[in-house]
């Protein structure tokens, strides 16, 4: 009995080997599996992780190595930032957009990061509005970029920008608010749109940020106040956002210019050659019909622009994808990423005020003095700056404080969202532009109150800071008949005390008949210190004036160049 049992446990014995070496070879694995690390941004990441699933378990290998996928998600900025510190999280990075990779590689730390293997998705950047507002928007808003920077223009005060309200994602922090920036700016440039215009739109925009796309998008259902609030945002996260939300539906407005895309790049960021083939073998994965299903099922696009059911008309998408406007190169991405970064550095700055006896002069046709129309200069320049901008200002003629000094602080310099008194800054410069008045015997001592101002700001230079001294006066001469500072004085201390490497830059804004003769010392006083002279002929003008000079943070130090 014992020998047939010991010949039947001996043939299951080799038959369960056989069967094991026959499953294994069919599942073509041995040893240690390659363990391959994907990092996703959060809304391609379920996507991502359930073609990861199916790959793993299909036991894909690499000389004779399965492959094991685990997905992990994080933000693309926040990958970005581990990789320009050398510390790559993974060895695949999917990101929302190749926008971080021409950045990346823009730079020292990111030269060496390897090119795109492959698009996974494409979701074209919007606009958005609340259902409910799309409608009322219908002859108020054209859906483009040039009607948009209109609205956002921190100079405009009527038409559009009266009416709406326009919400934006950090282009330092998200790759939909870059990717609208983009497309706005080169929308403009084809339009023939005045630089200033878009300028002013950054700096408004930079008041008007959202903490992220779901946050932005739900601020577009609540409505406060009397304006219309739209924004930017890909059309995957309106689609989200309405699967999640579906009471309070936003729905995509399309540029009637075109738009650019998130593309959202496959980068195998491992120089390793077993890691690589088996990112390029999950590449693979990604592309075939299944997970381009899914995508569709979640609002993406396929990377030919193809939409699915997701993306229905009957829910307020295009079927259609909208017309692609050119990708930028890496330059342009990279100096508009730094041009927003500069134009929405804090600002420290030090207004002087003209009272000499000339401002007490009618202004012809418009029932003001010049002392007035300075005032309203000023106070419309103040609408520009945010509560943070460092804001003071002094007023000069001669013998202000009853002897010899030719100026006088009236408000000292500092947020304008702090309280002076038990007022808050702002309002206590607004008060004092308002009363305001000529000293009807005073004579102009601007080159002794130059070079007072000129040091102070010197000295207490702001690191983190755009520093500016501003000049508003009807003239830019100097008649002080005590003497003190001459022109070829002042010129010579201007040249000599300003550093281009901290640099405070002097901006003159001139009005009335005495202003365009002393135009070109106007513009000799401010070329010593990298800054511009201009002349108002219409108050209202200013906000422009001011967006000029802000456009110098962009080239600075070297805008003449």
């Amino acid at each position: 009995m014992l020998v047939p049992l010991a010949g039947a446990v001996a043939l299951a014995v080799l038959l369960g080997v056989a069967a094991f070496v026959i499953f294994n070879k069919e599942q073509g694995c041995s040893g240690e599996k390659i363990a391959l690390r994907v990092v996703a941004t959060p809304d391609i990441q379920p996507v991502i992780s359930k073609a990861a699933d199916t790959f793993s378990k299909a036991a894909h290998d690499v000389d004779g190595r399965c492959i094991a996928v685990t997905v992990a998600k994080e933000s693309a900025a926040k990958t970005a930032g581990a990789l320009q510190a050398g510390k790559p999280p993974a060895e695949v990075w999917v990101a929302d957009s190749g926008l971080w990779i021409s950045q990346l590689r823009a730079s020292a730390e990111g030269a060496s990061l390897p090119e795109t293997t492959a698009t996974i998705a494409s979701s074209p950047i919007v606009l958005a509005a609340s259902a409910a507002s799309a409608k009322k928007l219908e002859g108020t808003l054209q859906p483009s970029w040039e009607g948009m920077i209109s609205a956002a223009n921190v100079a405009s005060t009527e038409g559009a920008a009266k009416k709406i309200r326009v919400l934006a994602l950090d282009p330092a922090k998200n790759s939909a608010g870059l990717t609208a920036l983009l497309a706005a700016a080169g929308a403009a440039q084809a339009a023939g749109t005045d630089q200033k215009a878009l300028l002013g739109a950054m700096k408004k925009l930079s008041r008007e940020m959202a903490a992220d796309p779901s946050a932005l998008l739900a601020s577009l259902t609540v409505r406060s106040g009397a304006k219309v609030p739209i924004g930017v945002s890909s059309e995957q996260a309106i689609w989200a956002h309405n699967d999640k939300k579906p009471d309070a539906p936003v729905v995509p407005l399309y540029p009637t210019e075109g738009t650019l895309s998130l593309d959202y790049p496959f980068v195998v960021l491992s120089p390793d050659t077993t890691m690589r083939k088996a990112a390029e073998a999950f590449a693979k994965e990604l592309g075939t019909d299944a997970t381009k299903k899914q995508l569709r099922d979640l609002g993406f696009r396929t990377p030919d622009g193809k939409g699915g059911a997701a993306l229905a008309k009957d829910k307020g998408f295009s079927s259609a994808a909208p017309q692609a406007l050119d990708a930028p190169d890496a330059k342009t991405v990279a100096s508009m990423a730094q041009s927003w970064t500069r134009l929405n550095l804090g600002t420290r700055m030090l207004a002087l005020v003209d009272v000499s006896g000339t401002m007490a002069m009618p202004v012809p046709g418009t029932g003001l003095t010049r002392m007035q129309v300075i005032a309203q200069t000023a106070l419309g320049g103040l609408g520009i700056y945010d509560a943070k901008a460092e804001i003071g200002a002094w007023s000069f003629s001669t013998h202000l404080d009853g002897q010899g000094t030719d100026y006088k602080e009236l408000v000292s310099v500092g947020p304008l969202g702090e309280p002076v008194n038990g007022v808050l800054r702002k309002d206590l410069l607004g008060a004092t532009l308002t009363n305001i008045q000529a000293k009807p015997t005073g004579d102009t001592g601007l080159n002794d109150t130059l070079k007072a101002a000129y040091g102070k700001m010197v000295e207490e230079y702001a690191e983190d800071k755009i520093n500016v001294l501003l000049v508003l006066t009807d003239g830019a001469g100097n008649d002080d008949p005590d003497g003190g500072v001459n022109n070829t004085e002042i010129l010579q201390y201007l040249k000599e005390t300003y550093d281009p490497k901290r640099p405070v830059n002097l901006l003159l804004i001139a009005f009335g008949p005495d202003a365009p003769p002393g135009k070109s010392r106007m513009d000799a006083l401010a070329k010593a210190t990298g800054g511009e002279a201009f002349i108002v002929k219409n108050p209202l003008d200013v906000k422009n004036v001011f967006l000029e000079g802000m456009a110098r943070r962009l080239c600075a130090p070297n805008c003449d160049g």
